[in-house]
């Protein structure tokens, strides 16, 4: 192995990539200074005193604790240091440098095994981190694990290779600390403006904050200044694909598979955008070639079971995800996405495996929360509540301290909406939009019952089921701007301002780029998003003939079924039994503001009046929309069309009604919930 550049030195307390918040002391602070100018200058025991005395005012204060570690390791003293950073890594659990710290302590005891699995936790917080993965290129190379050495080693050479302000940048990113990294990098590129790297790093800032317009033309610069860089067009494509231009994200992914033929990586991206247009065949192709020259690559093996459960192949499906654990047997994903498809029982041997994962210490964060909610699933569907809800309680603190949601901030939206949307806002706008008759809105919460009613509707020859388009939430984001912490939310005070031309282009641009979902040709195709119900006044604005359902289910039985659900993105609000409370209530309160505004304009349809009269509800949703009834609505379990959702296997089957009260079994642990929800919501 090469040495590693002086900057990526073991110890350097003072890395700008430390992202860690604002100090609460000054004086703690200014210990924390003198204590590294101390520790450069040779005088480690001066310095480890200087931290004391900053931890004696302030005891829990992280980064006097993370350089009191990093003192007594240099000294030896390394129970010392591992008592420290439990301390720190106990208030910041998905602090990248602090687990980097604790896998320098451990190699230095001679613990390769353990120090192997803090470096992994390093890295799975914290991608940042050069000194890691030289580390783990050594380590792995040392246990024979090959491929592994050889990954870790590229993403040494990549990061050991960026210039000190980048590699700060990439930190702060990996550490979710957004405004940091940009200020940063803007600073960087305002001295080195056609940095390739820098813009790259920029556009993920931006994506990061919404603002995916910018991304997209800071990656089409760099395209034009550095056009034989693959990275660039690799993260275009990915840019494209949230941006939903699918076409041209296509387009963009064959021009690279041209460019870079036979890369894996590649074939994935390619495989992944032919599936985001529809083109399943094409992309399961495109999966099976990869399996076949590389048949124990778990990555391949789970995406391409994933892409077999949303065309309802789901034997091939259940194969492919054992193959993917059994080429990686703690590969927490492959366990969960059998978990996921809801239908599938664990074995005992399964069980077995999934346990002794989640206990062993090399296990990394993300394998390990998986592996939870799996575990959780498979003793649920054995019956035993005590111990499952010990898993889920535990994926979801390893979730929620990793996402960082604070409820507090979507209670904003909510008030912003009531306070913003109100009938005058309506009337003024009243007769603008697009008259599209299109769209049919299924919204509300994730698990309440949304999917079932998209494959009902789907189910009718005049209509087509598509995904959780993303159009409207970006349109809101782009509404609202890019704010700065404490700034004054633009969005929706704003829509008062929007002129009759606005909202017609609004309405029209959401009917455009979402065509290419329809494959089918039929006049009206639904968008499942749930988290739309927020932004219903800009619907009506922009689409005045849209139909909108409200898919409503019971408070306990939703928020309990969010609860045990590992999304696969986004839904941050429910990795917590009281966060999962409060975005309810906030829903249920915004639903009846919208009720009181345009009254008529939501038909809600409860989940638990569908499993009670399929028929009745069944009729009740095609009057609203204006359809007429076809019996296949009622057989809409024989529906073949690809569902994407967790749901998928569940809506292949006829209604039925174990779900309705599964809350019950886990009542004696969901007190934090119910006194959330109050009275009113909980006994639902």
């Amino acid at each position: 192995m090469t040495s590693a550049p002086t900057r990526e030195a073991d110890t350097d307390p003072s890395d700008p990539g430390t992202a860690s918040p604002p100090l609460p002391s000054a004086l703690t602070e200014a210990d924390v200074r003198a204590a590294r100018a101390l520790l450069q200058a040779g005088r480690p025991r001066e310095a480890l005193a200087r931290c004391d005395a900053g931890l004696a005012r302030t005891p829990d204060d992280r980064d006097a604790l993370y350089t009191a570690a990093a003192i007594l390791r240099l000294i030896k003293r390394y129970p010392e240091a591992l008592a420290r950073l439990a301390r720190a890594l106990d208030a910041a659990p998905g602090w990248g440098r602090a687990h980097q710290e604790r896998g320098h302590v451990l190699r230095d005891m001679g613990d390769a095994g353990g120090a192997l699995a803090a470096y992994q936790e390093a890295v799975t917080h914290n991608n940042a981190l050069p000194a890691s993965w030289r580390m783990l290129a050594d380590l792995h190379a040392r246990f024979g694990e090959a491929e592994a050495a050889a990954y870790a080693e590229g993403q040494h050479a990549h990061y050991a290779g960026l210039p000190a302000e980048l590699l700060g940048v990439a930190s702060f990113i990996e550490e979710k600390a957004w405004r940091k990294a940009e200020t940063l990098c803007r600073s960087y590129l305002q001295k080195h403006p056609e940095d390739v790297e820098g813009m790259r790093l920029l556009a993920q800032i931006a994506v990061q904050s919404g603002a995916t317009d910018e991304a997209e033309f800071l990656l089409e610069t760099a395209q034009i200044l550095a056009p034989e860089n693959l990275g660039v067009q690799y993260d275009l494509v990915e840019v494209l694909n949230k941006r939903q231009k699918i076409d041209r994200a296509l387009e963009e992914a064959e021009k690279l598979r041209v460019r870079a033929a036979g890369s894996p990586q590649v074939e994935m991206v390619y495989a992944n955008q032919q599936q985001a247009a529809g083109n399943f065949d094409a992309a399961l192709a495109v999966y099976d070639a990869l399996q076949a020259k590389a048949p124990d690559n778990p990555s391949i093996a789970l995406t391409r079971g994933h892409a077999l459960k949303t065309v309802g192949r789901q034997d091939e499906a259940i194969a492919a995800y054992r193959a993917a654990y059994a080429a990686q047997p703690d590969f927490g994903d492959a366990f969960w996405s059998l978990a996921n498809l809801k239908t599938y029982r664990f074995g005992e041997d399964e069980l077995a495996q999934m346990r002794e994962r989640e206990a062993a210490p090399r296990t990394a964060l993300a394998d390990r929360y998986h592996l939870c909610f799996a575990l959780g699933k498979a003793l649920e569907d054995r019956g035993d509540y005590a111990e499952a809800f010990t898993y889920y309680e535990r994926g979801n603190r390893l979730k929620r301290d990793e996402v960082g949601y604070d409820w507090r901030r979507i209670h904003g939206d909510i008030e912003a909406q009531i306070a913003h949307c109100g009938a005058d806002l309506f009337a003024q706008h009243a007769g603008q939009g697009d008259p599209a008759p299109d769209p049919i809105f299924i919204l509300g919460l994730p698990r309440a019952g949304s999917t079932l009613l998209e494959q009902i509707l789907s189910s009718h020859s005049q209509v087509e089921g598509t995904m959780e388009l993303p159009n409207v939430l970006a349109l809101a984001h782009k509404l609202d701007g890019r704010r700065r912490p404490g700034e004054e939310r633009r969005y929706p005070a704003n829509l008062a301002d929007l002129t009759a031309a606005d909202l017609a282009k609004f309405g029209a641009a959401f009917i455009a780029d979402t065509c290419i979902h329809r494959k089918q040709a039929r006049p009206f195709f639904i968008d499942k998003m749930p988290n739309n119900f927020r932004h219903i006044g800009l619907i009506h604005l922009m689409l005045p003939n849209a139909k909108i359902i409200d898919a409503r289910r019971g408070a306990m039985s939703c928020c309990f079924s969010g609860f045990k659900q590992l999304f696969a993105e986004g839904q941050e609000f429910t990795y917590g039994l009281e966060e999962i409370g409060h975005y309810y209530a906030d829903y249920v309160r915004l639903m009846d503001h919208w009720d009181a505004v345009l009254p008529g304009r939501v038909l809600r349809v409860q989940y638990e009046d569908v499993v009670a009269d399929l028929e009745m509800q069944v009729r009740r949703l095609l009057d609203f929309c204006g359809l007429p009834f076809e019996e296949a609505c009622l057989a809409f379990h024989r529906n073949d069309r690809a569902v994407r959702t967790a749901s998928s296997e569940q809506v292949r089957k006829p209604i039925y009604t174990d779900g309705v009260a599964q809350w019950r079994h886990f009542s004696p642990w969901l007190d934090p919930l119910r006194a959330v929800l109050g009275e009113g919501l909980s006994t639902t």
